[in-house]
C-alpha cells in the first residue's frame, strides 16, 4: 500500500476540519452536506524555489477586502520564476508583528476553475531565498462564507499564467 505525500495528510485534515470544526469558514448547513474541496493533483512543477529581490518599495500596501475594509501590509520582496516556459513575478508582503510572509494572487484560472477573488499562501523565508509550493494555494474564507472580510491580491499579484496547483473553487458557493 503506497504511504500518502504530506501534501494528501495536509489535505486529509483540512477537509476533516472543513467538516467538523465550528472554526471553520462553513455554515453549519454547508458542513451537512460537505465531503472534501476540490484539488488539483500535486504538481511537482509548480514548487518554486528563488532568491528574493528585497529591492523594493518597502512602503504600506492598502489591500482592498471583500467588505470593503482596507487591510495593511507592507512590501517584502518580489520573486520571479517561469510556470510553462512563461515569466512570473509575485510581490510577498508582510504584516505588522508577523514573521510569516503572504501571498495573495490571482492568475489565468480565477474565476473559472478557482476562486475570482484569488488565492493565497502563507510562507516562510530567512529573507533572502523562499520556496514557494502552489500545491498549498488556498481559497480565502470568503470563497466559502460571504460573511468573512478577505483581502483581494493587488494588481501587482494578477498573474497572466495559470497556477493549476492548490485549492479549486467551492462549487456551492
Amino acid at each position: 500500500m503506497r504511504k500518502p505525500t504530506e501534501l494528501e495528510l495536509f489535505r486529509a485534515a483540512k477537509d476533516k476540519f472543513y467538516a467538523h470544526d465550528d472554526r471553520a469558514p462553513l455554515t453549519p448547513e454547508q458542513q451537512r452536506s460537505f465531503k472534501a474541496l476540490a484539488y488539483y493533483p500535486e504538481n511537482p512543477a509548480l514548487i518554486v524555489r528563488a532568491r528574493i529581490d528585497r529591492d523594493v518599495d518597502p512602503g504600506t500596501v492598502h489591500m482592498e477586502t471583500t467588505k470593503g475594509r482596507p487591510q495593511e501590509y507592507r512590501r517584502f520582496g518580489l520573486v520571479r520564476f517561469e510556470v510553462d516556459g512563461q515569466k512570473a513575478e509575485v510581490t510577498l508582503y508582510a504584516s505588522a508583528g508577523s514573521r510569516k510572509l503572504f501571498l495573495p494572487f490571482r492568475d489565468a484560472t480565477s474565476g473559472s476553475e478557482t476562486y475570482g477573488g484569488g488565492r493565497y499562501l502563507d510562507l516562510e523565508s530567512d529573507g533572502k531565498e523562499i520556496e514557494i509550493d502552489f500545491n498549498y494555494a488556498y481559497n480565502p474564507y470568503c470563497a466559502y462564507n460571504a460573511e468573512w472580510n478577505c483581502p483581494l491580491p493587488p494588481a501587482e499579484n494578477w498573474l497572466e499564467v495559470p497556477i493549476r496547483a492548490g485549492e479549486k473553487a467551492f462549487s456551492e458557493h
